[in-house]
């Protein structure tokens, strides 16, 4: 049986520009990242999150004992009680089984069929997750959506959901669960306007994965609709492998990964 998944669209677009708005208390959300299998605190989201007002708490769960991992997960939770828990990928397991009480769950990529013991989520949770995902089987988000009532967002590129597009539709995401709003319905048009457009000699940015910092880059299509190439960070001088993905009508992604020492 195939899914009717749920619409959406993401909130506050003016003028091609999205603009977050901050809680109505006055208070930063609290948010409870909880990273993947062989990641670290103060990636790409989790620093996306915070640069952008959240209040992010991003402890370093065990890569090699499941348990332990969900024992500082839920310690992390009941110290500081976040308005919202996200999970990537094994972090999404993770989350599914830690005792999150009231708080709203948003699942990126969820690796719940390969580790832990929970077979749904609670209802109300919002899912994320890309149809060209590779790691993980976008089918796993598919049923995971259809037992637990849950809300399944098609989105990003890869994996990672570290792209523009993904990490702006993530904050959108914290924002609709902590109000406690549905997810509302997509305005095709809107989306399609926030993409930025890509031509010979215009700009486009990517966030650092080392210092979450917002970086500037040229962009030129003589290369190729799918570039890849190495550039050092200028605020960090970390080096980053950057993406580049344009599609027929123009519409371009930049999102970096840091380099791998072999």
């Amino acid at each position: 049986m195939v899914m009717e998944r749920s619409p959406w669209k993401k909130p506050n677009v003016l003028g091609g520009k999205q603009f977050w708005r901050s809680p109505t208390n006055g208070n930063a959300m609290k948010i409870l990242f909880l990273h993947g299998w062989h990641s670290v605190p103060g990636g790409v989201k989790p620093s996306y999150l915070k640069s952008h007002g959240l209040e992010v708490i991003n402890p370093k769960l065990d890569d090699d004992d499941f348990a332990a991992a969900i024992q500082t997960a839920q310690a992390a939770y009941d110290l500081h009680q976040p308005d919202v828990v996200v999970g990537s990928s094994r972090g999404g397991a993770v989350a599914m089984n830690i005792d999150s009480r009231h708080s709203k769950l948003i699942l990126l990529c969820p690796a719940w069929k390969r580790w832990g013991t929970a077979k749904s989520t609670k209802a109300g949770t919002i899912i994320l997750h890309s149809p060209a995902d590779e790691v993980i089987p976008f089918e796993n988000s598919v049923e995971l959506a259809q037992i637990s009532q849950s809300s399944l967002i098609e989105v990003g590129v890869d994996h990672r959901l570290a792209d523009p597009e993904s990490l702006s539709v993530l904050l959108w995401a914290c924002q609709i669960a902590a109000s406690g709003a549905e997810v509302p319905s997509l305005d095709e048009d809107l989306v399609q306007n926030t993409r930025p457009r890509a031509n010979i000699g215009e700009e486009a940015t990517y966030i650092c994965d080392a210092c979450g910092e917002e970086i500037v880059v040229p962009l030129d299509l003589t290369e190729g609709s799918q570039q890849s190439y190495v550039e050092d960070c200028p605020v960090c001088c970390r080096a980053n492998i950057i993406h580049v993905h344009v599609d027929q009508e123009g519409n371009a992604i930049v999102y970096a990964e840091p380099e791998q020492d072999n």
